[in-house]
């Protein structure tokens, strides 16, 4: 398989904005390696792959380039789902690889390395530990790969996703994780966008920036008390501003950011 093969195949476009994409992607002539729920695949289109109508002009900053334009993306799928990865992505305007993925249909092709990796994962969480996810916006996606995968097998474990977006649509996945928190009853789901202003139909849900859900008392209400270092572990991923600020507020409160070689409660993956 050449390394600038486009070796994969869309199966399936969900256009949860025209923002905000999820692509199921299946490879074409051989078999995704085994990974771990929270690990990111690669995924790229050459340069002369068309852009979409929603993306910035190009040619006063777009470089000419060689060889395929590739990016890191988290796997949204459950790593048991092993005929296809679903991807979670966030259109940049004024980017390179994004406005193209965002003019994929189904049946067109992409490049898929054949590598999967990443240490976001649970394996370094106890069993008996309990597990806080926030993100913000396509932060979600190793979260969905992770429940997906284990929620209904870890059922003595509680888990929790804080979830923040700037408006109601952006809250991509919404309705399975409600249906998730419906049938789960070690599962918790807290949504919560910054821009209540702009909703079509008034917001009845948390407001303001998703650290605030930690803070403020949105999770102890629903948690039946304030997790601690002693029996949970906290994953944040997304906006690097907000996971800066959510590793502060965690540390004054006793957590310590996770290392393989000096263990710790938080976990944290940065987006852009």
């Amino acid at each position: 398989m050449s390394k600038d093969e486009l070796n994969a195949v869309v199966t399936q476009r969900l256009e949860v904005t025209p923002d905000l994409v999820i692509l199921r992607v299946v490879p074409d002539g051989w078999e995704l390696p085994t990974f771990e729920a929270g690990q990111f695949g690669v995924i790229g289109l050459p340069p002369e792959a068309p852009r979409t109508e929603y993306s910035d002009p190009v040619e006063d900053y777009e470089k000419p380039q060689r060889g395929l334009i590739r990016r890191a993306y988290s796997i949204a799928s459950s790593s048991v789902a092993t005929e296809y990865l679903e991807f979670y992505i966030t259109l940049v305007r004024s980017g390179a690889l994004t406005p193209r993925l965002f003019a994929l249909e189904i049946g067109d092709r992409l490049w898929l390395g054949p590598k999967i990796t990443g240490m976001f994962t649970l394996q370094d969480v106890p069993p008996n530990k309990n597990v806080v996810m926030v993100a913000t916006g396509t932060g979600l996606a190793p979260y969905m790969s992770m429940l997906r995968t284990y929620l209904r097998e870890n059922t003595e474990r509680r888990f929790v996703v804080l979830h923040g977006a700037r408006h109601s649509w952006d809250l991509g996945y919404r309705s399975e994780l409600e249906v998730m928190q419906d049938l789960c009853a070690n599962f918790i789901y807290i949504p919560q966008i910054s821009r209540p202003a702009n909703e079509h139909v008034a917001w009845s849900g948390h407001t303001g920036y998703v650290q605030n859900l930690w803070t403020d008392g949105p999770l102890d209400e629903v948690w039946g008390g304030h997790p601690t270092p002693e029996d949970t572990h906290v994953f944040v991923c997304g906006n690097p501003y907000m996971c800066d600020d959510v590793t502060k507020i965690l540390v004054s409160e006793g957590f310590k950011e996770h290392k393989r070689r000096d263990p710790g409660q938080i976990h944290i993956e940065r987006y852009w």
